[in-house]
């Protein structure tokens, strides 16, 4: 299957990623292992605000609380391959993409229609890095970093229809639906004026 064909039918995505970007990452090996570390970190940091903010949502309560300790696995099997590369954990930069993520979410409504946006901002980073780790199992020349980004592309999956299918379950199809096809053509838009940045996972 085609790069294309799988962003769009196998995640939803509108646009591929600029093919530019895995050369591009793999000579910026330690800025990319860091941003993909804090990637990690800032994941497990948004589901634990997720449940403090909806604790009586019991369902997303108990789908998401098992991914903050994944989340921080990830983070320390990131910074042990930076170990053993010896290369270094930089600091944390800004990440556009995300913000850029945030900005497009509405503001104000109720309770479940802030719920439905930071759900749907969560699916989508997971997607977008789902389609990212994938191109880096694939195209790297290394080949224990293909075995390692592969691993994180299954979880990255698994997250991004987890996000979706809360959701749909708590702010229903069609309205979860509807404002998901917005998400994707915004992101697809937003990229599309962005520079491939080989040292950043988005």
């Amino acid at each position: 299957m085609s790069e294309p064909n799988f962003t769009k039918t196998k995640l939803g995505l509108n646009l591929p990623t600029d093919p530019r970007w895995v050369d591009l990452a793999e000579k910026s090996l330690e800025e990319i292992l860091t941003d993909h570390a804090y990637c990690e970190q800032k994941a497990a940091t948004s589901c634990i605000s997720l449940i403090q903010q909806y604790p009586d949502h019991e369902k997303l309560v108990d789908e998401v609380a098992p991914v903050v300790t994944e989340e921080w696995g990830h983070f320390r099997l990131v910074v042990q391959e930076l170990k053993k590369r010896n290369l270094k954990l930089g600091y944390q930069r800004k990440d556009l993409y995300v913000k850029g993520l945030m900005d497009f979410q509405k503001k104000g409504g109720s309770k479940e229609d802030r719920l439905l946006e930071k759900l749907l901002t969560c699916a989508l980073i997971e997607a977008r890095s789902c389609e990212r780790f994938r191109l880096l199992s694939l195209h790297v020349s290394d080949d224990d970093l293909k075995k390692f980004y592969y691993q994180f592309m299954i979880s990255e999956a698994g997250h991004y229809k987890m996000f979706l299918g809360l959701a749909k379950h708590y702010c229903g199809e069609a309205k979860t639906q509807s404002r998901w096809q917005e998400y994707l053509a915004y992101e697809a838009g937003m990229l599309s004026e962005m520079e491939p940045q080989g040292d950043r996972m988005h």
